[in-house]
């Protein structure tokens, strides 16, 4: 039989065992945050890209449907900032922002940028 030399020592194990656990957890629940909200940036990106590249799209109309994509997405980018930038041949959308943060301190940074061609009538081949 045990003498009780040992009494107390699992509630001692758990206590020190526990932050790391804990950190553990939250760590990867910032992670999966992080990744949504790469993917939320991207999709918003694809979508200015979409709505941009139309035949004759007005000037706008990619940053104008990639706010109302965020803004339906929900809160998963924190601060997004669009850009779409379109020449002759091609539109270009970037979307930036913050994860939301699940662990105190720590802020992750996500761009995501989307191309596309601009749809225009050109010459048939002869």
């Amino acid at each position: 039989m045990s003498d009780g030399a040992d009494r107390g020592a699992s509630p001692v194990e758990l206590a020190v065992v526990m932050p790391a656990v804990l950190l553990l957890l939250f760590g990867s629940i910032q992670v999966a945050a992080w990744f949504l909200a790469r993917s939320t940036a991207m999709h918003a990106a694809q979508s200015g890209v979409n709505a941009q590249r139309v035949h004759q799209a007005p000037s706008g109309a990619g940053v104008e449907r990639a706010t109302a994509f965020l803004a339906a997405a929900g809160d998963w980018l924190a601060d997004p900032k669009l850009t779409c930038a379109t020449t002759a041949t091609e539109v270009t959308c970037t979307v930036t922002g913050t994860s939301i943060s699940v662990v105190p301190g720590v802020h992750l940074t996500v761009s995501q940028t989307a191309h596309g061609t601009v749809e225009r009538w050109t010459e048939p081949a002869r």
